[in-house]
């Protein structure tokens, strides 16, 4: 039995309480959009799937805890979606053409034409993706929308709109994954 306690306690003292793992990848429990700035929590996460291949994990960090995607995408705050590649490459081309695709199956062709000036400076922000980067999307309220690849700053997209419409892509009406969006809305 003091074996047991023994190895219990050295266990609680080396594992960060309330970790996350997903296949394989530590999810933190939060991320700080900069030194000054505000934390933000993990409200869940989830695998993106594509013919059965694991794409990435995907994670989103909120203020506060929400299950309600229709309050996220209608709250003006700060927020983050981390996204860590699993899969071996995934190319430029693959990467927007999946901005493009998702926000085209979220808004309306009007909504379309007012966000593709923003979309195509988004667009120029990224590279082809290997298995272990990570990507990170931050919106900072008054500044836009914040690219980070592998921790470094890549740019941000002017704008406080443009982040709520890129997240239609993972919450809105028709996701890019189901179990993805129920995983981000900490819902599994």
């Amino acid at each position: 039995m003091r074996n047991f306690l023994l190895m219990f306690c050295l266990m609680t003292t080396v594992m960060p309480l309330g970790a996350h793992q997903l296949a394989g990848v530590d999810i933190p429990d939060t991320v700080t959009l900069a030194e000054d700035g505000p934390s933000l929590v993990l409200n869940g996460a989830g695998i993106r799937k594509k013919f059965f291949m694991d794409i990435y994990v995907g994670a989103l960090y909120l203020p506060a805890k929400t299950g309600d995607a229709a309050a996220i995408l209608a709250d003006t705050g700060p927020a983050s979606v981390l996204m860590h590649f699993l899969h071996k490459e995934v190319g430029k081309d693959k990467i927007t053409g999946g901005w493009d695709d998702g926000l085209a199956a979220n808004h309306t062709a009007e909504e379309m034409a007012a966000l593709q000036p923003q979309l195509d400076a988004f667009n120029t922000l990224f590279d082809t993706a290997h298995e272990g980067d990570v990507i990170r999307i931050d919106h900072i309220p008054g500044s836009g929308t914040r690219v980070l690849i592998n921790d470094t700053a890549r740019g941000t997209v002017p704008g406080d709109g443009f982040y709520r419409a890129l997240l239609r892509i993972w919450l809105g009406p028709h996701p890019v994954s189901k179990t993805l969006k129920q995983g981000m809305l900490g819902r599994h």
